[in-house]
């Protein structure tokens, strides 16, 4: 496919400005004392963190089609391609299963902690099953319209399955995939994994263009699309609830569209600060966003294990902005240092490949 951008540095850059909320949702939780966990200040920042994991999901699927098309264009067809990400998929699953191993050798506490339901355990089988649509769907309409409707069922089913009786003889390792279920579940398929397809919807508009001109006119149409799915979300939040067991802040398909819509609307800011003339120089948020499933892989023992166990709950407000600050260079730092090591490695093992790569 002549023609089609490569690595789209802007996507990478926000996905780095979710690893900074990510940390900051993390450290605010793990490390800022009881006497101002009720301020405004707090409140603001706690909902601010919450956005890091739609963004992380949605970026993800933006991603799946993405990579599909790399492949293609490297040679490999349809099919092999999808079957090369569903892969991939399936290895997030498994590093899912393994991160909650190193959390409970690291940490302690009972083995149930193993089936912990976390967000890797959703973004994986949703890489998978996103890549298998794309797979089996040719034409970005098409594609475009069968996740887009597979992200809306997700939605608005939410509600129902929380409510329904029929997933309560399963396992509650297995219901927690479903709805949560206390101790088991941080993350569930309805609605997070909505959030992953519509990315994916997304992203089958990105792989499918060819110059940064297209790709600017798709970028205004996220643009006035996520202002229209923002506001609409917000405004469906004061109407009466179709949904009688709906909760906003959870389960509500109003809440989803709000958050969207703003997922939405981050994309074409992040394609026009892209755009900035020095843009093409090194970015340390970018490299946060390349290396980003590391950087979520050590920072949660980090942040919430020994190593900062002095901090916990004991910092002010105050003291936990100079000591997030402090954290997010060491982990640049870290990530960059890794990042070199893997180079020097691959210098080592395979020269042809490094040279190619640099």
């Amino acid at each position: 496919m002549p023609g089609a951008p490569s690595r789209r540095s802007y996507i990478d850059w926000l996905r780095g400005l979710a690893v900074l909320i990510m940390i900051e949702a993390h450290t605010l939780d793990a490390w800022t004392r009881a006497a101002d966990r009720g301020t405004r200040a707090f409140g603001y920042g706690a909902i601010l963190g919450g956005f890091a994991a739609p963004l992380f999901l949605f970026l993800a699927g933006v991603a799946v089609p993405l990579a599909m098309s790399a492949k293609q264009r490297r040679g490999a067809d349809l099919h092999a391609a999808s079957r090369a990400v569903r892969r991939r998929g399936w290895e997030v699953f498994g590093l899912a299963l393994l991160f909650r191993l190193q959390a409970k050798l690291l940490g302690g506490g009972g083995w149930h902690g193993l089936l912990k339901v976390d967000i890797l355990n959703i973004m994986g089988p949703a890489i998978a099953a996103s890549a298998a649509v794309l797979g089996a769907i040719s034409g970005t309409r098409a594609r475009a319209i069968v996740l887009g409707a597979a992200t809306a069922a997700l939605a608005l089913s939410t509600p129902a399955v929380r409510a329904a009786s029929w997933p309560a003889p399963l396992p509650d390792f297995l219901e927690g995939y479903l709805r949560p279920r206390p101790g088991l579940t941080n993350f569930t398929f309805f609605p997070w994994a909505a959030f992953l397809t519509g990315g994916a919807c997304v992203g089958a508009v990105l792989a499918a263009l060819r110059d940064e001109a297209a790709e600017r006119r798709a970028n205004l149409s996220f643009l006035a699309v996520g202002a229209l799915l923002a506001v609409g979300g917000y405004a469906a939040s004061f109407l009466p609830s179709p949904f009688p067991s709906s909760s906003f802040w959870t389960s509500s398909p109003a809440f989803f569209m709000l958050r969207a819509g703003l997922l939405l609307l981050a994309l074409p800011l992040a394609f026009a600060w892209g755009r900035r003339p020095t843009a093409h120089h090194w970015s340390p948020v970018q490299q946060l966003g390349r290396t980003s499933l590391f950087v979520y892989w050590i920072h949660i023992e980090m942040a919430y294990g020994w190593l900062s166990r002095p901090w916990h709950r004991n910092l002010s407000l105050t003291g936990w902005m100079a000591a997030y600050a402090g954290f997010v260079i060491l982990l640049l730092f870290v990530s960059v240092l890794k990042d070199a090591l893997v180079r020097r490695w691959r210098s080592r093992t395979h020269p042809a490949a490094a040279l190619t790569g640099a």
